[in-house]
């Protein structure tokens, strides 16, 4: 079966670091496009970044310049690098994977920052 794994949350001080990742198995992980969503109480889930199976990039206004999502085939393992934290994000960040239809999730992994 498909399963996904978040791993490395935690509480941080604002303007830490704190990265996170998503360990994948079922699939043929480097054919794969990677994303981080993240979703807080009361909120929607929001897109965060991506990672493309030919490791293009794209990331929300909103963490430009402060995350770096990256990826290595070798593990089955995509990672988000957090930096410049504050309390605004805090959140359950989940990974989704995806090459055509459908869509996989991570349970997520909670992330806090405090002020």
């Amino acid at each position: 079966q498909v399963q996904l794994v978040e791993s490395g949350g935690g509480l941080v001080q604002a303007g830490g670091s704190l990265r996170v990742s998503c360990a994948a198995s079922g699939i043929i992980f480097s054919t794969y496009n990677i994303a981080w969503y993240r979703q807080a109480p009361g909120k929607q889930r929001e897109f965060v970044a991506s990672i493309s199976n030919s490791r293009t990039t794209a990331y929300a206004d909103s963490v430009k310049g402060r995350f770096i999502i990256s990826r290595d085939n070798d593990k089955n393992t995509a990672y988000l690098q957090m930096n410049s934290l504050n309390p605004e994000d805090t959140a359950v960040y989940l990974c989704n994977a995806w090459l055509g239809w459908p869509s996989y999730w991570g349970q997520g992994t909670q992330v806090t920052v405090s002020s």
